[in-house]
């Protein structure tokens, strides 16, 4: 009978290669996954802000990952493109810069897209009650 072993980065990858691992202060989770709330894709016309990525905590490991990403660890099918993961890496540059998180994974690419950019809006705190936050993945259901 043969036996499959494991790499150790297999066994310890518990995201199977999807999204970012980040390290984070475990009091600071919540403010993370509230500041996800706020960053996506909007729609002006209805003041409708779209979730774009979302924080998920598995076995001690953070990680940020794309709402369909989680689609695809899900085993869903999912039409994850070039763009969605672009877009994953600028929200994971910005949590690093405002000092949410620390990059991990080598996963991450910093040669975004610029025109993702233009896409990608973020709803400061004090303009979250006039919007609609719509998440198209929750975590745990």
């Amino acid at each position: 009978m043969k036996v499959k072993t494991m790499n150790s980065n297999e066994y310890d990858n518990v995201f199977s290669r999807k999204g970012i691992e980040i390290k984070i202060n475990d009091t600071d989770f919540l403010k993370i996954k509230e500041t996800l709330t706020r960053i996506g894709i909007a729609s002006n016309k209805n003041k409708t802000l779209y979730q774009s990525c979302h924080i998920l905590h598995k076995r001690g490991m953070y990680g940020i990952l794309h709402f369909k990403e989680l689609f695809l660890l899900d085993k869903k099918f999912s039409d994850i493109e070039v763009s969605d993961y672009d877009r994953r890496n600028y929200i994971v540059k910005l949590l690093h810069d405002w000092k949410l998180i620390k990059i991990d994974n080598s996963n991450y690419k910093d040669d975004i897209d610029k025109e993702i950019i233009k896409n990608i809006k973020i709803l400061p705190f004090g303009e979250k009650s006039s919007w609609n936050l719509v998440s198209k993945y929750t975590i745990g259901k």
